[in-house]
């Protein structure tokens, strides 16, 4: 059939099935959203912002284990989006994000709204397209959702210029992509996987060093029955919060810079570090030279250029992780293995003597606490959104992860000003849940606009802002290692939260004691409706455990050094 440009995104996004698209309109992308007010195949949420649009897309894809889908204009437009398309492109998230461009005829003549987007997207999506004939439309849409959910997934950024979107051309989905110069690698080398079972039966001291690819490859499930048939002991990334399930025996917690002792000195002391969908980031290893010094490495992961990159694999093996994990467990069948009882009761006796801890108070709310609280009150029928600071890092040492996907961070980017977007996202795609964001009273402020957004469309993102009055994880690096020169890091003066958002259409509370605190959440969750709650909580609370930035490890500052 012949139809527009315009039409034909459309109804490639109807052959995707794509049931909800974030996004914000403008002039270059006009005809695309003149054919959204036409079709019904999908919900368009209307964010306040390009970059929000690119973290809700970002939370419902995160959540969800879909392609999050995004739609913006030109110019500024487009380069609002480039934060949430880096965000997206670290932490390896499926994402089609399509922009609109000027015409043909301008491109290159520095027109209204113009900018290279295609050049900018570059470093920060895994392909990008410009679309130069309409016939060559269908095509390229059919390839970015593949592009975007097969082997390391990402984003891809599709740029469409205003002209090809008004031009009528013949529109025939491809029912297959042909890419000859793009195979992700999805089985195991045998041999090398024979090298590193061989490898696992003879150590004393294994480690599973698991990462965010465990939950992008939805291998959760393979991932915890193999470290119960082998028991051997578990360490999780940021990224991997909810995999194992924070009651597992075999889980000594969370690694890495706040990492949990038991986990940090496992990676330290092992002397097989099994590597599954881990990228070795610096905030996870400290110093890189003494990390896990004493272990040969296995490293697992679907993308070539990730093995090596930091660090040396003795045992490097590339290949889908679900298949990967999948061919280890049928191993096991024909292995008999060293006994791990005394290293795992090395490690539990870690985590007994150095648990993660804070000093409750009487008298002010400690920021760990409505952490935890939420945990007992809601547990694993939350799902958890974070900004970036300190609040996200006590999300990940205090809320009772149970499964994967339950906890929506920006891990490699760092991203403030993600979380609400992201919560977005994550109650629209799982309607069954509560949408809780964590956040400090910096980081929502940086996209504070989309609790309009959360009013439109009905969306009940319950925001617990921990206010501390200040940008609090560069305050504690200003008083640990600045000689507490606080630089620009006093927040006291703030807006009226609870006023602030009763004027968007939402519910507000601002509370000072745990009893109110419980009020207000029961409020919020019974009223189902866009909610922030402000905690007034204590100013110099610090994040611990810590490892000092060049340091190991197991040089790290705990309770004890600080507050007893």
């Amino acid at each position: 059939m012949k139809i527009t440009g315009a039409k034909m995104v459309i109804e490639s996004l109807h052959e995707e099935r794509v049931d909800t698209v974030f996004g914000y309109p403008g002039g270059a992308i006009m005809n695309v959203y003149d054919e959204i007010y036409k079709q019904n195949y999908f919900e368009h949420i209307l964010n306040r912002h390009e970059q929000a649009s690119i973290h809700a897309a970002e939370g419902y894809a995160r959540s969800t284990g879909k392609v999050g889908v995004a739609i913006v204009t030109s110019g500024p437009g487009f380069t609002n989006a480039v934060t949430g398309l880096a965000t997206a492109y670290m932490d390896s998230i499926p994402l089609v994000v399509i922009s609109g461009q000027v015409p043909t005829a301008i491109i290159g003549t520095d027109g209204f709204q113009e900018i290279d987007a295609v050049g900018i997207s570059r470093p920060c999506t895994k392909h990008n397209y410009l679309v130069n004939k309409i016939e060559d439309l269908p095509r390229i849409i059919k390839e970015a959702f593949h592009i975007a959910r097969t082997g390391r997934p990402g984003p891809v950024h599709i740029d469409i210029p205003k002209d090809i979107t008004a031009e009528v051309g013949n529109f025939e989905y491809p029912k297959e992509v042909n890419l000859p110069t793009y195979k992700p690698t999805v089985n195991y080398n045998k041999r090398q996987l024979k090298k590193a079972m061989i490898a696992i039966s003879k150590a004393k001291k294994p480690l599973l060093y698991v990462g965010g690819g465990a939950i992008l490859a939805n291998c959760g499930h393979e991932i915890r029955e193999f470290a119960k048939k082998t028991n051997i002991p578990v360490v999780e990334t940021l990224m991997a919060r909810g995999v194992m399930g924070h009651d597992n025996p075999l889980l000594m917690g969370m690694l890495g810079m706040h990492g949990e002792f038991s986990a940090n000195m496992a990676a330290y002391e092992t002397d097989l570090l099994i590597s599954l969908g881990a990228r070795f980031d610096d905030r996870v290893t400290g110093r890189l030279d003494e990390f896990a010094s004493k272990a040969k490495v296995i490293h697992v992961d679907v993308d070539p250029a990730s093995i090596e990159k930091l660090v040396k694999a003795n045992y490097p093996i590339v290949g889908d992780l679900k298949v990967t994990v999948d061919g280890m467990l049928e191993s096991l069948k024909d292995m008999e293995l060293n006994d791990y009882s005394n290293w795992v009761a090395l490690l539990k006796e870690y985590r007994e003597k150095e648990p993660l801890r804070y000093i409750d108070s009487n008298t002010v709310i400690k920021p760990q606490w409505p952490i935890e609280r939420v945990g007992k009150i809601l547990g694993n029928k939350a799902i958890i959104s974070t900004d970036v600071g300190q609040h996200q890092m006590w999300t990940a040492q205090f809320y009772p992860f149970s499964f994967p996907r339950q906890f929506i961070t920006s891990g490699g980017l760092g991203t403030m000003g993600f979380g609400l977007p992201a919560a977005i996202g994550v109650a629209k795609g799982n309607p069954d849940k509560v949408s809780i964001n964590f956040s400090g009273d910096g980081s929502i402020l940086m996209n504070i606009q989309e609790l309009m957004t959360c009013v439109q469309s009905n969306l009940p993102v319950i925001n617990i802002v921990l206010n501390n009055n200040y940008l609090g994880m560069v305050r504690q690096w200003q008083t640990m290692f600045y000689e507490n020169r606080l630089s620009e890091t006093d927040l006291s003066i703030q807006p009226d939260f609870k006023m602030l958002v009763e004027s968007f259409g939402g519910l507000g509370y601002r509370v000072t004691t745990k009893e109110e605190f419980d009020a207000a959440l029961k409020d919020a969750v019974d009223k189902k409706r866009p909610a922030m709650i402000e905690v007034i909580v204590e100013r110099n609370e610090e994040v611990l455990p810590m490892v000092p930035n060049g340091h190991a490890l197991n040089e790290m500052t705990l309770i004890g050094d600080l507050n007893e």
